[in-house]
């Protein structure tokens, strides 16, 4: 009996989509604007799709997590984005938690 695909993909998707929040704060310690976050996501295997991100760092920034800015330097304008005192200390509790989550799981795993 094989795995259907689609709830594979569904499950993946599932599984991925937190990591997402903590990549973008993770990321935007140093400003950058949306699609350059978006191909260095990529790059490192994070995939997401730029109508899920764009979303994500507007609901992100109205939490407070990130700070914004426009550049008006350059003849089309651009919004960078850099993550604030309260996003720094949402990723390390994040990150403690995800250090937390894969040692549980490695010893789980293990003891199959």
């Amino acid at each position: 009996m094989g795995t259907d695909e689609t709830a594979v993909a569904g499950h993946l998707q599932e599984l991925r989509r937190g990591t997402v929040v903590l990549a973008s704060l993770a990321a935007l310690r140093t400003p950058g604007y949306g699609y350059a976050l978006l191909e260095s996501l990529n790059t490192a295997g994070i995939h997401v799709d730029a109508n899920t991100l764009y979303p994500l760092l507007r609901r992100l920034e109205k939490q407070g997590l990130l700070t914004s800015e426009w550049n008006t330097d350059e003849p089309r304008p651009r919004k960078f984005y850099r993550t604030s005192a309260d996003g720094e200390q949402l990723a390390a509790t994040l990150t403690a938690e995800w250090h937390r989550l894969d040692a549980s799981l490695r010893d789980l795993t293990e003891e199959s």
